[in-house]
């Protein structure tokens, strides 16, 4: 197996198109920066979330651990059930299979790095509690 080349990719600033939703979290978008499937990377799956003000990533769990770094905005980041505010320089280790989520409680848009242990996003598998609690 080949190894990656180093390279460096910069979030575009205008372009909107390769934003990801979802309909379970309507108040969120997706940007994917690193990703095997997408990029010459391994290892390591990274990309930016955006939740609008007032909106939430709801809680859920997934097998890999999870680090996210706060780049904007203020909010609060429940993990295991206990609520922190975190605001920009932020970084929350996320434990694997430990139930989290997100809100934006403030009038700004609030911005996060995260990163994943896998090689490509489609290894995570997102688990939402019965009832979408």
């Amino acid at each position: 197996m080949q190894r990656p080349s180093p390279f460096v990719r910069h979030e575009p600033t205008g372009s909107r198109d390769d934003w990801e939703t979802s309909a379970e979290d309507p108040g969120c978008r997706w940007r994917t920066l690193t990703s095997s499937d997408r990029t010459p990377s391994e290892r390591l799956t990274t990309g930016v979330l955006e939740i609008a003000p007032g909106g939430c990533l709801r809680a859920h769990w997934h097998a890999p651990p999870e680090v996210y770094h706060v780049i904007a905005g203020e909010g609060v980041v429940t993990v295991a059930g206990v609520p922190h505010t975190v605001k920009p320089g932020a970084t929350v280790f996320i434990p694997g299979d430990t139930m989290h989520g997100i809100d934006n409680r403030s009038r700004e848009l609030f911005k996060i790095f995260y990163s994943f242990p896998v090689d490509s996003f489609a290894e995570v598998e997102y688990h939402y509690p019965a009832g979408g609690e």
